[in-house]
């Protein structure tokens, strides 16, 4: 047996010996500037636009930016900020602005994949460098476009455009799960510190950020899971400092064109330029009513600017490159400005995060905030474990519930996977309808008298869902498993089946919690790309917006209070005590919630309500009110859940999954 076990373990280190030796054998200098050669021959220096504003159509959006600027003085900025809560929204606001540049477009995010909602921007970024406009598109290569093809076409299609990848793991723009094994042990550090700042900007008059990456998912356009998120448009001239922070991304040495990365230069060099994919959506209805809608000023203008808030001064916080060097200190600038806000509270901290992992600093800010005579209360929305596309997180948000309920003193809400009233418009955009939250079930206790605006579900619509979406048979589908970006972790980009979201009892189009912003005593907003988690602090690149106005901010709280609200999530609360020994069995659970691993107590001491409407009880509550338990029910710490081995595995990652809290 032991000579079996032996043999087994060579053989293995042979082969990541081969993988290692495959990786290592990068392109020569030489090569590259083959390679680069090859592309430089090929970009087409045709425009079709001799015009001087690059033919661009006009966008009412676009058209706040001058606004803007026409308005402001140097000592007196003023600004349109729009919210971004809804995805087809977010995605006609992009092409809108895309059309609309005369000069530059720069784009920056995680993840730009090659499906219906990558396929369309990435064309309109193609007619952009073709009538004239410079577009620059930076991608960290972790979750940069799926084929090699794809991006040394993309590298070579016209002198108008370039594309980059950020901090590129053994030299490549792919790499598969052997070379991400071997990137484990050779670079563990590099492998993790990714680019997670997502910017759009256009002209340098006008920019989007927040949550969206580029990706079916984050625009409602997916069957199976779409993101609730949120994006930011900001147009004035806070645009500026965007320009200047993007280009220290653009001229960082982790930034590599992607011709000389050596599985695309090998591509160039073996092959020569392959063709563009042809331009082929999934649905092309679906798309083709979006292109036509980007077309119609007036829907843009109704839709979107209508809803635009005059502002003054805008703050963009964000970490540079310089983050990632390995002499920095500090150089975490947006977990130091968030902190800072958060510490700036006086009344109420309104967090939205879709990963309740904390990182030390965060924990410390909290339990002081926490001390203080006059303490702010805090509302955090995050997601559940039934919603999340990240159960390892979960779990160890789960494992310290006790701590942030009783040491933070926070009131959690967490979203349902099939929320009843979410800004998902999944219908309008040709997906199914997600599934409606039932109202609650009657109790002893407490009439169930459902409200008027209750919505009212048909009696065989759930059957319906069931049989056309089964949820149980698509948890493991390719389809499913790529429509979740697993975003931000390189551990999860390495695993196949490591963070699969949960199987559910019910069928349905699941929603998951992606939104990322704050509201401070409801005078300052921020929407951006932190997820107030310890990667944040320490791995990866982060921005956001800032804006101290109190319309914008009540407006805001306003989005994420619906969020919170019953018929979209669970509240977390302290679970009803034992009848003995309840003293004894909160020692103990506090004593094994210490331990970073080993922690098997069985009875937590937080669980999930659901809020039950009736006479005495017209609106919710917090857990903190005397007249919480009258008014709610426990639904079990994982509702919704079809817990099986997931249940199980939640449990073993809480009991010994600590140590991966700094890079979840």
């Amino acid at each position: 047996m032991r000579t079996r076990f032996a043999l087994a373990a060579r053989a293995g280190l042979a082969a990541l010996m081969l993988v290692a030796l495959s990786a290592c054998a990068s392109l020569s200098t030489a090569q590259r500037d083959r390679a680069s050669g090859i592309v430089m021959q090929a970009r087409s220096q045709q425009v079709d636009c001799a015009a001087p504003d690059a033919c661009a159509k006009p966008s009412p959006l676009h058209d706040l930016a001058a606004r803007a600027f026409a308005e402001s003085t140097p000592q007196a900025p003023h600004h349109y900020a729009l919210i971004l809560d809804r995805g087809p929204d977010a995605l006609l606001a992009r092409l809108s602005l895309i059309r609309s540049a005369t000069t530059t477009i720069d784009l920056q995010t995680y993840i730009f994949d090659e499906d219906d909602a990558g396929r369309l921007v990435l064309d309109e970024l193609l007619k952009a460098a073709r009538r004239g406009v410079r577009v620059r598109l930076l991608i960290d290569q972790l979750s940069a476009l799926r084929r090699i093809d794809t991006l040394a076409a993309l590298s070579a299609a016209h002198a108008n455009l370039e594309v980059r990848l950020y901090s590129p793991v053994l030299g490549r723009a792919r790499i598969n799960y052997p070379q991400y094994a071997w990137a484990v042990v050779c670079c563990w550090s590099k492998l993790n510190q990714r680019m997670h700042t997502k910017l759009l900007l256009v002209d340098g008059a006008v920019g989007i950020t927040g949550g969206r990456n580029y990706q079916d998912d984050y625009y409602d356009w997916d069957d199976e899971y779409n993101f609730r998120d949120r994006d930011l448009l900001v147009a004035g001239p806070v645009a500026r400092e965007m320009a200047t922070d993007f280009g220290l991304f653009w001229e960082d040495r982790r930034s590599v064109p992607a011709e000389h990365l050596d599985d695309v230069g090998g591509l160039l060099l073996k092959s020569g330029v392959p063709p563009l994919p042809q331009v082929v959506f999934e649905r092309p209805q679906r798309a083709e009513a979006m292109r036509r809608d980007a077309d119609d000023a007036d829907l843009v203008s109704s839709r979107l600017v209508s809803q635009a808030l005059p502002v003054g001064e805008v703050r963009y916080i964000s970490d540079t490159p310089e983050k990632h060097r390995a002499t920095a200190r500090n150089a975490a600038v947006a977990s130091d400005s968030l902190r800072g806000l958060i510490e700036s509270a006086q009344s109420e901290v309104l967090l939205q995060t879709p990963y309740l992992v904390l990182s030390k600093a965060a924990q410390d800010m909290f339990r002081q905030l926490r001390q203080r005579p006059n303490r702010p209360t805090v509302i955090v929305s995050t997601n559940s474990l039934a919603a999340t596309d990240a159960f390892i997180a979960y779990a160890l948000s789960y494992k310290y519930k006790r701590r942030y309920l009783r040491e933070f003193g926070f009131n959690i809400f967490e979203y349902k996977p099939f929320p009843a009233d979410a800004p998902i418009d999944i219908g309008a955009t040709g997906a199914p309808v997600p599934e409606i939250e039932p109202p609650a079930e009657p109790t002893a206790q407490v009439s169930a008298e459902t409200p008027q605006d209750e919505p009212v579900v048909p009696p065989n619509r759930h059957r319906e869902l069931r049989d056309r979406y089964d949820r149980r048979s698509v948890v493991g589908r390719e389809h499913y498993r790529r429509a979740l970006s697993r975003e931000g972790t390189a551990l999860r980009t390495g695993s196949t089946k490591a963070n699969w979201p949960v199987p559910l009892k019910r069928a349905g189009v699941r929603i998951g919690m992606h939104a990322k912003s704050l509201v401070i005593d409801e005078r300052i907003g921020v929407v951006g790309t932190h997820n107030f988690d310890p990667r944040g602090d320490h791995y990866n690149t982060e921005s956001a917006v800032v804006i101290e106005d109190a319309t914008f901010a009540q407006a805001l709280a306003a989005s994420i209070r619906h969020d919170i609200s019953p018929p979209n999530s669970w509240v977390i609360a302290r679970r009803d005590k034992p009848p003995v020994f309840s003293g004894l069995d909160y020692s103990v659970g506090k004593m094994f919630e210490a331990m970073p691993v080993f922690d098997l107590w069985p009875m937590r001491y937080a669980t999930s309500y659901e809020f039950v409407p009736g006479p005495a009880c017209p609106a919710p509550l917090l857990p903190s009110d005397p007249g919480f338990r009258a008014c709610y029910r426990p639904v079990g710490d994982f509702p919704e859940v079809a817990l099986g081995l997931k249940g199980l595995t939640t449990r073993i990652f809480t009991a010994f999954g600590a140590g991966l809290a700094p890079i979840l």
